[in-house]
């Protein structure tokens, strides 16, 4: 794959305070990614460093395999061919639908400004409300058209600042997979910057867990949740639980609930007492299984039920269970494990 964006050894800071630093990331031509992590580790930052909007104190920025910035040297925003949709989608009032996705084709000819903007509606589904303005649409509805007008103009890159931060979560996720379509059929390559991962499993193809200015980890969902790298990336993705242990070989480490084999990142000697995260599927509900738990809390999902156990030697696990199996607090009910990537680190001193 051709890489489209490459950022290397980024710096930058604020008044003394570094915000970013050694912030690397690459991204192929079509990709969709995502810069996830938590309040203040400098992820919007990153973006508008990529956009053009803040100068970098150390590293370089590509797309394309054209440098657009660099300590000394950087290409304003409006000639990098980057689209960038805001958290506040910041659609002009007094334009028509029609008129803000056309709003950055003014060098094009009128009929050929509205043929393409109208294209891009009937895409988004929005060609019956063209000639709306937007205080008459939905915020979904507010969402889609600010990424019309970002993509009218067919830019290199395209970035998205929390833009589903403003939409309740039962429609966050129907969008984002509409956002995900739309980008995939236009070849579009893409970043998201969020907080929220429920965002960025619904759109990206692969995610940086970003953390005190730079990614701790880039990779799949997938890898990301069963694989993660560092014990932030473990804690932040997902849902679990450290149980601790100790490591008896290469491969196999004894926890409460048994000897646990498997590859394990790092090299931990014989001995070593760690932390081994075990997710809430890793934990099964069997009836027939000697091994007891008792049911501490119990959250209701639908189909599932998240119970939180704890076991005989007073450590507390996770388990996802089917909703039909309706146990009390206090019950003690059957477990085992079935576990297909042991992740353990160094218990912190």
């Amino acid at each position: 794959m051709t890489t489209l964006l490459a950022a290397a050894g980024l710096q930058h800071g604020y008044n003394g305070h570094r915000v970013l630093d050694d912030f690397s990331l690459t991204l192929a031509r079509g990709q969709i990614g995502c810069i996830l992590g938590p309040s203040g580790c400098g992820k919007t930052t990153a973006l508008r460093c990529i956009a053009g909007f803040e100068r970098i104190a150390a590293g370089r920025i590509a797309v394309n395999g054209e440098e657009m910035s660099s300590p000394g040297h950087t290409v304003p925003p409006e000639r990098r061919r980057i689209g960038m949709v805001f958290q506040d989608y910041a659609l002009f009032p007094h334009l028509t639908v029609i008129g803000n996705v056309g709003f950055g084709l003014r060098q094009l000819e009128a009929a050929v400004r509205r043929q393409r903007s109208f294209e891009l509606l009937e895409m988004i589904g929005l060609a019956h409300a063209a000639d709306s303005y937007p205080h008459e649409l939905s915020g979904g509805q507010q969402q889609r058209v600010a990424l019309a007008r970002a993509l009218a103009p067919r830019p290199e890159l395209l970035l998205l600042d929390e833009p589903f931060s403003n939409l309740d979560f039962a429609l966050r996720e129907r969008i984002g997979l509409e956002v995900r379509e739309i980008l995939k059929q236009l070849n579009t390559t893409a970043i998201l910057v969020t907080h929220d991962q429920h965002d960025s499993f619904a759109i990206a193809d692969e995610i940086g867990i970003m953390n005190n200015g730079r990614i701790e980890q880039w990779g799949t969902p997938y890898d990301l949740y069963h694989r993660p790298a560092t014990r932030f990336v473990a804690d932040f993705i997902g849902q679990g639980v450290f149980l601790p242990g100790t490591v008896l070989d290469a491969g196999r480490v004894q926890v409460e609930l048994g000897i646990l084999e498997g590859s394990m990142p790092g090299e931990l000697p014989p001995g070593a007492v760690v932390d081994v995260l075990l997710r809430p599927d890793d934990i099964l509900h069997d009836d027939a299984s000697p091994l007891q738990a008792q049911v501490l809390h119990k959250a209701f999902r639908g189909a599932e039920f998240l119970y939180t156990l704890q076991l005989p030697g007073g450590g507390r696990v996770m388990s996802l269970v089917p909703s039909h199996h309706n146990h009390a607090i206090g019950e003690r009910i059957g477990i085992r494990l079935e576990i297909d990537h042991l992740v353990a680190f160094s218990r912190p001193a």
